[in-house]
């Protein structure tokens, strides 16, 4: 079933938002230690007000764990939702840091979506877009949006068969490039 996550889902969604946003997890954590990695993230999905946080995220839990997760927002919030992570990068390198803006106003965007890989291929992704999706609309936004790695074809054709379409901007982030990627819901 699909929920509203809660801050005590972290040991779960914590592995699955490292698998699902890659390299990224580095830049937004300060660090290439994974463990210490972990814990940024952590630390993040338990405070409410930034981009990570579990007050952004749903989950997907059977028999009590939760298996899978989507992680959005709205795109004219991410620049105060980015202000807690980049403080403490800021602190952490002794200079100011801005993150790449990955969302865009007047969208709902899509942070990060994984699932546990001993549930994968029942449909547990596409139920939990579709209720990003929902989401959108409940909130009165008319476009859902979301990055795909350019080099990853299978994701962007799975972001097509669901009525993605790439808008033609692509944004580097860690130093790789991910299409942006928008629907009408």
């Amino acid at each position: 079933m699909i929920r509203l996550a809660k801050p005590e889902d972290s040991k779960h969604i914590i592995p699955l938002m490292m698998e699902a946003i890659g390299t990224i997890a580095f830049d937004l954590s300060g660090t290439e230690n994974i463990e210490m990695t972990a814990d940024v993230l952590e630390q993040y999905f338990l405070q409410s007000g930034n981009r990570l946080s579990w007050d952004n995220s749903i989950v997907w839990e059977q028999d009590g764990v939760p298996l899978g997760y989507a992680l959005f927002y709205e795109g004219s919030n991410v620049i105060a939702l980015d202000q807690p992570l980049e403080a403490r990068l800021s602190e952490l390198r002794g200079e100011p840091v801005q993150l790449v803006k990955e969302a865009l106003p007047g969208e709902f965007y899509l942070d990060s979506l994984a699932v546990d890989a001993s549930q994968r291929g029942q449909g547990i992704g596409k139920q939990l877009m579709a209720a990003f999706e929902d989401e959108a609309r409940t909130r009165g936004l008319s476009k859902a949006s979301l990055l795909v790695n350019v080099a990853n074809n299978r994701a962007k054709q799975l972001y097509e068969v669901q009525g993605y379409e790439g808008d033609g901007l692509v944004i580097t982030i860690a130093g790789e490039h991910y299409e942006h990627m928008v629907k009408k819901v």
